[in-house]
């Protein structure tokens, strides 16, 4: 009828009544994916500010800077650790619980940081429970919101959802490098909290775990699908996929280059490039905003690493991208300048290209060798990348004791990068039976025949 503004269905097959929205009406769906991009924006503000904390705890405490690394590099091991259980998590609890109490865990660990006097302090705060809290959110939300909310979409969803960490950064990492310029760290810290705090409310009041929650079906969905029990034994599941992919060499590779690829980028330039730029007379704030560009030609760089990898082989490319991105750190210690010259904006363009665009060809990889487990492995593969990472960021901070400059680790990494795209080469081609649309023309007609 058509004053009817809610219309339901009987249920057919043990399927449960369907509450279609008016036509007029966003669906709920989008609302969901809203507020998920408002969160990982969030989420930007605590994954923007460790590289501006080192130079200001440096000379408010003369903590040393492998101590204050070792807090980031603790930060980023526990993240990537986390990120395999969180699905699970998610799974067992739902996506609102888990992500507000991992936004209230992040709140709580950079707000204590401004009452912190000892460097174990920092550790506890900022290594281990902001990195517990981010890890317990932030690689498994995206994706499992889009799963369960959408059927149709999926991939522009996950590229919005994708930009939605850049355009944080953009957003949080000037703004941060100007409070700690002007007013000091301490109320960049309480930003974070404060950032984090306010995303919990549009969390627990709009966010829900599953369409079913609310009666309707997923975007694009052709009917209702219940809301599934909890799936019992996920996080052993994760560990005996570990162990079953450990064993063979695919998975150690993909690992090893994934790590490399965490500690070229994360652990290195995302940590170690504002205080390093500020080292040769660069202000603070133009070296955050810098960091922030490398942040918008990532997506950019991403998402024509996705075309490239559904034409191109996926080891290829990975070399490639790993020969080019060593190329460019070889060069950065020579870039580095108290202003911003040309050959540094080249820089961040063509790094910023390469800073994610290893992701596409990875997963490809996973996908080929592992089948259905490619996910899981794909996550332990992920925590790879923050432990390389952590390691990186730990021994940046040392070198730039030791040596007084940081020369010596842009070089080491781009040894590092050269050694990933010769790993990358290494990793065997599974043999794949893939029929021709000829073929499988012909096995159809061939079918007919025999049917007739």
């Amino acid at each position: 009828m058509l004053g009817d503004v809610t219309q339901t269905t009987e249920p057919q097959h043990g399927r449960l009544p369907l509450r279609r929205p008016p036509r007029t009406r966003v669906h709920r769906a989008w609302f969901v994916a809203a507020v998920t991009f408002v969160t990982i924006i969030g989420a930007a503000a605590f994954a923007s500010l460790p590289g501006l904390l080192i130079e200001p705890l440096h000379e408010k405490f003369d903590w040393s800077r492998g101590t204050i690394s070792f807090a980031v590099s603790v930060n980023l091991a526990l993240y990537g650790l986390t990120a395999p259980f969180a699905a699970a998590l998610m799974d067992r609890f739902g996506i609102r619980r888990v992500v507000a109490v991992a936004l209230t865990v992040i709140a709580v660990g950079s707000g204590l940081t401004v009452f912190m006097t000892t460097s174990w302090q920092l550790v506890l705060y900022w290594g281990i429970l902001v990195g517990l809290g981010s890890g317990s959110m932030a690689l498994a939300f995206a994706a499992t919101v889009t799963n369960r909310w959408f059927v149709q979409r999926r991939g522009l969803v996950t590229g919005i959802l994708t930009a939605a960490g850049a355009s944080g950064q953009l957003i949080f990492l000037p703004l941060l490098s100007w409070l700690v310029e002007n007013h000091g760290w301490r109320p960049a810290s309480i930003t974070v909290a404060l950032s984090a705090l306010a995303v919990v409310p549009f969390v627990w009041l709009l966010l829900r775990d599953h369409p079913a929650d609310v009666g309707i079906a997923a975007y694009g969905a052709e009917g209702f699908t219940p809301k599934p029990d909890p799936v019992p034994g996920a996080a052993r599941r994760a560990v005996t996929v570990l162990f079953k992919a450990a064993r063979t060499g695919p998975f150690w590779l993909l690992a090893g280059t994934f790590a490399i690829c965490g500690a070229s980028t994360n652990g290195l330039v995302k940590t170690h490039f504002v205080p390093a730029a500020h080292d040769h007379g660069m202000p603070i704030t133009a070296a955050a905003s810098l960091l922030a560009v490398i942040g918008v030609f990532d997506v950019v760089g991403t998402i024509a690493s996705g075309w490239f990898t559904d034409r191109f082989e996926a080891r290829r490319l990975l070399a490639v991208y790993y020969a080019l991105r060593g190329i460019s750190l070889l060069f950065l210690p020579m870039l580095l300048a108290p202003s911003v010259q040309p050959p540094m904006i080249f820089f961040i363009v063509f790094y910023g290209l390469d800073w994610v665009a290893t992701v596409p060809p990875t997963i490809a990889l996973c996908r080929e060798h592992y089948g259905e487990d490619s996910a899981i492995v794909f996550g332990w593969v992920l925590a790879s990348h923050q432990v390389g990472a952590a390691v990186i960021a730990f021994a940046g901070g040392v070198a730039r004791d030791v040596f007084g400059s940081y020369d010596v680790i842009w070089y080491a990494s781009g040894a590092l990068c050269a050694a990933a795209a010769l790993m990358a080469l290494v990793i065997r081609r599974r043999p794949l039976t893939v029929l021709s649309p000829v073929s499988l023309q012909k096995r159809a007609g061939a079918e007919d025949a025999v049917r007739g």
